[in-house]
């Protein structure tokens, strides 16, 4: 008799193990993940995050950032150039060896050497082609003036940058400071 209800009980788990996910449930975790990409001895990019969740599927596989993602992209000479901040990322590798960013939240953007900073709630970032866009509002600060509209395509390190439906922007322009009128001048009005 109790044999049989071994045999049973274990059937009814079985039963449940069939009905799990596998491609809803992480296959690698990483807490405080450091990734340093290098080429010829030189830095190229850091990247950090506090979880990395690895899924795979039948057909794909790709990273989650839920907790917080960092990018710090650095120029030929060594100098760090770009910074990359975001709530959370979506990684995904393609099977060509193409390499697709999402990153979501609140995403800010710096180009240290211009000064600039670009923010978004969704930047894609396609590391094969080194550039990133976005279809969603953004707005950028730089010494030169303040820039928003809806959807922007640029080059990885920043360098060219365009907005494509801008709105209520402004800049800022140097010029030479106006002559005094002291022909026309009034003065300051005396109180009696």
């Amino acid at each position: 008799m109790a044999g049989l209800f071994v045999l049973f009980s274990c059937r009814s788990k079985l039963r449940q193990a069939d009905r799990i996910d596998l491609s809803s449930v992480p296959v690698q975790q990483v807490r405080d993940m450091f990734v340093v990409d290098t080429e010829n001895g030189r830095l190229k990019m850091r990247m950090e995050g506090a979880l990395m969740e690895r899924y795979e599927t039948d057909t794909s596989s790709y990273e989650l950032f839920p907790e917080g993602f960092y990018v710090y992209l650095y120029d030929e000479q060594g100098d760090l150039q770009t910074t990359i901040f975001s709530d959370k990322a979506k990684h995904t590798k393609g099977k060509s060896g193409d390499e697709l960013w999402m990153v979501t939240g609140h995403v800010v953007t710096k180009n240290l050497k211009n000064r600039e900073v670009m923010e978004s709630d969704t930047i894609y970032w396609d590391r094969t082609n080194e550039v990133y866009w976005t279809d969603s509002y953004v707005r950028i600060y730089s010494p030169d003036g303040f820039i928003q509209g809806y959807g922007m395509r640029s080059d990885q390190r920043e360098h060219v940058s365009v907005i494509h439906r801008p709105f209520n922007s402004y800049a800022f322009t140097e010029g030479e400071q106006a002559p005094e009128d002291t022909a026309n001048f009034i003065g300051p009005v005396l109180k009696k």
